[in-house]
């Protein structure tokens, strides 16, 4: 059987354990995890057998008065059962193996449970006790096991104590001798039953097919899925330690990586259990994050450096940027900004690399915003003008939106034309966008929720270096924003940005350094996505194992 020959492979992935114990629960009631037993115990009472004795038990307390006969919605038919299930067993509807006992009298609402008390309450909510009370005409007094199901909730639970019913909605079944309660249990969690709301769902219990096995098939039954299931909460929690374990190692090895002094020594060491260590998405995210870490600090050039001392100062790149600009003001291409003041010594996060300087953004680049034409105007939407709005920084690329604009538009409204290789950041916008970075490949304009960084001729080639850093900045700028409900960020403090500039040359070393380790981190997402697109396949080929069997029964 695929799913039990598989069993530890499977139970690798938290998240694959409910999935288990659903496909657990499903063998049990077609009787699949009995096979051997059957085959050891050939001798048992029959399920046809232990059903006439539950009818004449059944009959016996109607007569008695001591029960209320459950009818069906609709008379049971053999072929509404899904599932073949072995000869000795018997299929009918599950309101013959059960009477339904508790008074709405003895029901406490839910504004009167207590905190603590003397008697537990048990109602239809999620948890096994919802609160108590201290009433004990009103305790349920339970000679046997039974179950409660939740008329609203659909949830399922067993019930082995005393208790006070709780609030509208609890329905409180009893199996008849000869049914093991909690072989029941199983198979009323095994019902996916419709969702109806907050509606009633009883109804749609009374509809279901019970597989009934021999009565110490029912008590085998329930040996194995307990252990099975057992099992599955073991692996799981050892899987969430591993991966816990993994996580605060890969957290640890990273940190000390942008702390010291000898990367190549600390990178060596991580890089010998990438494959070992780096399982989850969660853990290469990190990695990429510190890659960009290392790389705006100078760490990943260390060695670069050394070899090569004789680089143009990068002050000299800045007063090339400064000559361009100011030709560009005089032919009045641009506008002249109000100076932002000199970067003081508090304002240096850390200390940087001998050859490099903080700079603003301003002294790069050319920081503009554009804005939304009229929307009452249908002459401004329509044309060949991509138009971007925050929603083009998820992508790396800016993808061109669906909105386009005209020519009239740029001509009457504060929109402009941003060129081809101009950044763009949202600052502001839905969930994540804020603080996100993004290129226009597409000339076009934006919205007033964008700050474009448009390159001047001499600082076009550092804007691989630029974006990286702004990948990297993502959560920083996020947090200069200001407002309520949906911060924002504005051009200014953009404009005002801190840039730790590494020299010309040193800033196309980091780049070539972060497009080899980034592949490397694309390699490892492909490893995991591998990994789990296998167990996923597993999962699924046990899945069909099981519904394929359920669909040749139905075809019948």
């Amino acid at each position: 059987m695929t799913l039990l020959n598989n069993f530890n492979t499977l139970t690798k992935h938290p998240q694959n354990a409910e999935e288990l114990k659903g496909l657990i629960l499903q063998l049990a009631i077609q009787g699949k995890l009995t096979e051997n037993w059957r085959q050891e115990h050939p001798n048992v009472e029959s399920a046809s057998e232990l059903l006439e004795r539950i009818k004449a038990k059944k009959q016996l307390l109607v007569e008695q008065k001591k029960i209320r006969i459950e009818k069906p919605k609709k008379e049971f038919m053999k072929e509404s059962f899904q599932f073949e299930i072995p000869d000795t067993w018997v299929a009918r509807n599950i309101t013959e193996f059960y009477s339904t006992i508790g008074s709405r009298v003895n029901q406490v609402k839910s504004k009167n449970y207590l905190e603590s008390g003397k008697f537990p309450v048990v109602s239809q909510g999620k948890r096994l006790i919802e609160g108590y009370y201290n009433e004990e005409s009103k305790l349920l007094k339970l000679e046997k096991p039974v179950i409660v199901f939740g008329d609203h909730t659909k949830i399922v639970k067993y019930i082995d104590f005393d208790f006070i019913i709780g609030a509208d909605g609890t329905k409180i079944l009893q199996t008849f001798e000869g049914v093991d309660t909690s072989y029941f249990f199983m198979h009323c969690s095994f019902y996916d039953l419709s969702d109806k709301g907050y509606a009633r769902h009883y109804s749609l219990l009374k509809q279901q097919a019970f597989s009934l096995p021999p009565l110490d098939e029912q008590k085998a039954i329930v040996a194995i899925v307990n252990e099975l299931f057992k099992e599955v909460e073991q692996l799981e929690g050892l899987t969430k330690t591993r991966i816990q374990l993994k996580e605060d190692f890969v957290t640890s090895a990273l940190q000390r990586l942008t702390e010291t002094d000898n990367v190549n020594q600390e990178w060596q060491f991580l890089q010998t259990h990438f494959t070992e260590f780096f399982t989850e998405k969660d853990n290469v995210k990190q990695l990429r994050d510190t890659i960009l870490q290392l790389a705006i600090q100078g760490k990943l050039t260390t060695k670069w450096r050394s070899q090569n001392p004789c680089t143009e100062p990068v002050s000299e790149l800045l007063k090339r940027i400064q000559t361009e600009k100011q030709e560009l003001i005089a032919q009045k291409k641009i506008k002249k900004e109000k100076p932002l003041p000199p970067i003081k010594d508090h304002e240096k996060p850390y200390d940087l690399p001998e050859g490099w300087v903080w700079c603003r953004l301003t002294e790069l680049t050319n920081v503009g915003t554009g804005s939304t034409p009229s929307k009452t105007k249908s002459e401004y939407y329509g044309g060949d003008i991509p138009w971007y709005t925050s929603s083009a920084t998820n992508d790396v690329f800016a993808k061109v939106q669906d909105v386009m604009i005209t020519q009239k538009a740029l001509d009457e409204t504060n929109c402009k034309i941003f060129p081809e290789g101009t950044l763009i950041i949202a600052m502001y916008g839905q969930g994540k966008t804020r603080g996100q970075i993004s290129e226009i490949v597409v000339p076009g304009a934006t919205n007033q929720a964008i700050a474009g960084m448009m390159f001047f001729e001499s600082s076009k080639e550092t804007k691989q270096y630029l974006k990286y850093f702004f990948q990297k900045f993502y959560q920083e700028i996020r947090l200069l924003a200001e407002g309520g409900a949906q911060p924002n960020l504005n051009v200014g403090k953009v404009k005002a940005t801190l840039i730790p500039l590494p020299p010309l040359e040193e800033q196309k070393a980091i780049v070539k350094q972060v497009n080899i380790l980034m592949a490397l981190c694309d390699n490892l997402e492909e490893h995991i996505e591998h990994s789990q697109t296998q167990i996923e396949q597993l999962m699924q080929s046990c899945l069909r194992e099981v519904f394929e069997e359920r669909k040749e029964v139905t075809n019948e």
